[in-house]
């Protein structure tokens, strides 16, 4: 099955079409490391007018945690009620059905 699949007209032109784009190509895949300009050194310099909000970060990852802490909460208490209701629904049926109740 290979060997067809080397041979067929389709597979040629996929390679020799892959061959082109290849040799047509004078960048390298990989780029060389160059040294940062002054621009870009002083665009990634620290800024001390931005220092004050460095912390938010924290205070965001506290806040989403918080956040998943009251959604679990949330889930299992309606899980719980969910629970609670059907359990109280089922006891009724059962009481209903042989014709429980105290008189």
């Amino acid at each position: 099955m290979a060997f067809f699949i080397r041979q067929s007209s389709l597979a040629r032109h996929f390679r020799s079409s892959y061959q082109n784009t290849e040799g047509s190509m004078a960048v390298p895949s990989r780029a060389f490391h160059v040294e940062l300009g002054d621009r870009e050194k002083a665009l990634l310099a620290e800024d001390p007018s931005l220092r004050r909000f460095k912390s938010y970060k924290k205070s965001v990852w506290r806040l989403k945690r918080i956040g998943d802490v009251l959604t679990i909460v949330v889930v299992a208490g309606c899980c719980c009620e969910i629970y609670v209701k059907a359990t109280l629904r089922e006891e009724a049926r059962s009481n209903v059905k042989y014709g429980g109740g105290n008189k």
